[in-house]
């Protein structure tokens, strides 16, 4: 009887972390359908999509925690049309790049990137625009080598000061049991917020709420949600911010006025460490203001330093 108590028990605490390894795995199959094209690179393929002209000051979008390549669409799209050459990627663990394993903290997002910009042949300056968890890696790189960047944009960044609410906060408090967590609820939370998004009539993106929803399919996308959690933001910027105001960066950050995840109060840090950075408040905007607000950033990216 004590086994069949200590096997419960064990499947009991298992139960979660196998369910990852039931989803559906990120292979050419999964990826019939992609558009763009593949970069295979030291941990894995990575999908990204070219948008604009050859030639044109090149942007590269670097997307969030859960949302991939695809939230970037209508933005994309418009600077295309202005000119400029712009490149979105998905992740790591994300969209329909592979799933590699490690830590995901900003080293690994930053040698992504190098590693990405570099078969791509993209040798000279580029703009970074990143959004929410994408500011804290554009800051990151950013930091790390000035000499490649002309311009950082942040759209509602992390590292400024954030709340994820209670199930991250456990998640970066507490290695283990936050990771258990996140996969014993991540799901259904993740549906749950997401699902609140599906009468937005604003959406610039059609069928956001369900392309969101497809990353739960794959196996990897909770693992690798959760390390960013753990290992990515927990983290605090304010040095790599010092960095680039010495090093003389243009800085453009455009914060949501509504925004409950990356509180508006971030500008008035950043301009405590940078008082060079350019801030604007979109007004009425929460923090999917990249597909709610769309019109309104566009407008703010007309600001951009670097022009066709």
């Amino acid at each position: 009887m004590i086994w069949w108590l200590l096997a419960a028990a064990v499947l009991l605490l298992y139960a979660p972390l196998l369910r990852d390894w039931l989803r559906a795995r990120m292979d050419d199959r999964a990826r019939a359908t992609a558009p763009g094209t593949f970069a295979d690179l030291p941990r894995g393929k990575t999908h990204y999509q070219w948008h604009g002209p050859e030639g044109g000051p090149v942007i590269v979008c670097i997307h969030g925690l859960t949302t991939p390549s695809f939230v970037f669409g209508p933005i994309a799209a418009h600077l295309a049309g202005r000119g400029y050459r712009v490149l979105t990627y998905d992740h790591y663990g994300r969209g329909y790049s592979d799933r590699p394993r490690g830590a995901q903290d900003l080293e690994f997002f930053c040698d992504h990137l190098t590693h990405l910009l570099t078969a791509l042949k993209t040798d000279g300056p580029v703009t970074l625009l990143g959004y929410s968890m994408g500011g804290a890696i554009a800051t990151a790189y950013t930091a790390r080598d000035p000499n490649h960047v002309d311009e950082t944009v942040l759209l509602a960044p992390a590292g400024l000061g954030h709340d994820l609410g209670p199930v991250a906060r456990l998640v970066t408090n507490h290695k283990r049991l936050g990771q258990w967590l996140m996969h014993l609820t991540y799901a259904r939370s993740y549906r749950a917020a997401t699902r609140a998004e599906r009468d937005l009539e604003t959406s610039s993106i059609p069928g956001i709420v369900d392309l969101q929803l497809n990353e739960l399919r794959y196996r990897g996308f909770i693992p690798a949600v959760w390390s960013s959690l753990y290992h990515t933001l927990d983290h605090d910027l304010d040095e790599e911010h010092q960095t680039i105001a010495d090093a003389g960066i243009p800085v453009l950050a455009i914060w949501a006025e509504e925004d409950d995840i990356i509180p508006v109060a971030g500008a008035d840090k950043l301009t405590s460490l940078n008082p060079s950075a350019r801030n604007i408040i979109v007004p009425g905007a929460g923090h999917a203001l990249a597909y709610t607000h769309t019109s309104e950033v566009l407008a703010a990216l007309d600001h951009l330093t670097s022009q066709p």
